[in-house]
């Protein structure tokens, strides 16, 4: 079973937020964190994964990952204290 994931990578200072969706999330993370695949994490600075759902369906995980991009700042934060109150940076 072949699993997917969508993720929330931030920034050193937990302000900018970035929600994606992958097959690979240790590669992706890695790819985020070299500057590769994503010009909006680069501009940012987004390198620190805090969050993250798995799914058995990537259809399931895109239509997640378009949900929380519609949610307010807010909630995101709400979202991530649930699983990871400190909004530590996860490591996977």
């Amino acid at each position: 079973m072949k699993l997917s994931y969508t993720y929330i990578m931030t920034n050193k200072y937990r302000t900018t937020f970035y929600i994606g969706v992958t097959n690979d999330l240790q590669k992706r993370i890695v790819e985020h964190q070299n500057g590769i695949g994503s010009e909006f994490t680069r501009k940012y600075n987004l390198k620190d994964l805090i969050y993250f759902e798995k799914f058995t369906d990537i259809n399931q995980a895109i239509s997640r990952e378009k949900q929380l991009k519609n949610w307010h700042k807010d909630w995101k934060i709400d979202l991530i204290k649930k699983s990871n109150p400190t909004l530590k940076t996860l490591i996977i």
